[in-house]
């Protein structure tokens, strides 16, 4: 089905040239005259390459419809992202290049839905946040913590997040999976 660039958003997913891409970034730019400018940011779901692609309005593209699993998150193997389907537990490889962006995020038995285009598992889709635990982090000195300052602490996934400064080595802290910005700490 063709699909309008002004539909392109964010997270949308779309076939041009033989490749699947899913939207990691669109600005719609309408000058004085003339047609609106749409740019794309776009991960190739099959190569993990990232290209950047104008559109003018008016365009089409063809909508890629994905299909979803729940999946289980079982390992990195440095090359490649394994999971395992809930239902079935059939087991599915992800190249590491192709999920650069949510890696920071991934917890060993967390579950995930993975994006299927055509019968290939391409790409995996988040929960909105994920609790991570903060395994380096400064120390605040007393009195900074009413001023609003904020540090960057680091988790147990290698994940690097602007913090309030009361957090602490230890901690566990929820993460908004779409920006990877702080939301709360978490009682344990």
């Amino acid at each position: 089905m063709a699909l309008e660039v002004t539909a392109l958003r964010k997270g949308v997913t779309f076939e041009m040239d033989g490749n699947v891409y899913r939207v990691l970034e669109y600005h719609h730019h309408k000058p004085g005259r003339g047609k609106a400018i749409i740019r794309v940011k776009a991960r190739d779901l099959r190569s993990g390459a990232i290209i950047e692609k104008t559109f003018l309005s008016g365009n089409e593209v063809q909508e890629a419809p994905m299909d979803y699993r729940t999946a289980q998150f079982l390992y990195s193997d440095g090359t490649a992202f394994h999971f395992m389907d809930t239902d079935t537990y059939e087991q599915y490889a992800i190249p590491a290049e192709n999920l650069a962006e949510v890696a920071p995020f991934l917890l060993e038995g967390m579950e995930v839905k993975i994006a299927f285009y055509k019968g290939e598992a391409l790409d995996v889709e988040l929960p909105t946040t994920v609790d991570l635990e903060v395994v380096e982090a400064e120390v605040a000195v007393k009195g900074d913590t009413a001023t609003g300052l904020t540090k960057k602490v680091k988790t147990q996934t290698g994940l690097e997040v602007e913090v309030p400064h009361f957090i602490q080595k230890g901690d566990i802290i929820r993460v908004d999976t779409r920006t990877g910005a702080y939301v709360t700490r978490v009682k344990k």
